[in-house]
C-alpha cells in the first residue's frame, strides 16, 4: 500500500498504474497534469513560489514532487505575477495537487480492499 501511495504522488496516477489499472491511471495523469499546467499558463511559473505562498505551496506539491524543482527556480521571486492571473494559476495548481491526493488515497484504499480479499480468500 505504501509502494501504492508513493507510486501516485510521484507520478499522477501511478498508484493505479501499480494496481494494473492503465486506462484509470491515464486519465489520471491527463487530469491533474492538464489542470496544473492549465494553472500555469494562465499564471506563468511565477505561482509556484515556496517562500511568498507557503500554504498554496504545500498544496501544490500534492501533485508530484517535480514541484518542488519549479519552487526551486521561483524561490528567489525572478517571476513576479500580480493580481488577478497569480490567484487563478495558484487555484489550478492547487486544485492539480487536491485531486492528486483524492486519488492517491483512493488508489491506497483500492490496495488494501484487494489485500483485505486476497487475505479472506
Amino acid at each position: 500500500m505504501f509502494l501504492v501511495g508513493l507510486a501516485g504522488w510521484f507520478l499522477p496516477g501511478g498508484g493505479y498504474l501499480v494496481l494494473k489499472e492503465t486506462w484509470r491511471a491515464l486519465i489520471i495523469f491527463v487530469a491533474v497534469t492538464a489542470t496544473f499546467a492549465a494553472g500555469l499558463y494562465i499564471g506563468s511559473i511565477g505561482v509556484v513560489d515556496p517562500i511568498g505562498y507557503r500554504l498554496w505551496y504545500v498544496v501544490q506539491m500534492m501533485s508530484s514532487p517535480l514541484v518542488a524543482i519549479i519552487g526551486y527556480h521561483t524561490q528567489g521571486g525572478g517571476f513576479p505575477v500580480y493580481g488577478r492571473p497569480i490567484e487563478m494559476g495558484q487555484i489550478y495548481t492547487s486544485t492539480a495537487g487536491l485531486l492528486n491526493l483524492l486519488c492517491i488515497v483512493n488508489a491506497v484504499y483500492m490496495a488494501y480492499i484487494r489485500k483485505t480479499q486476497d487475505v479472506e480468500q
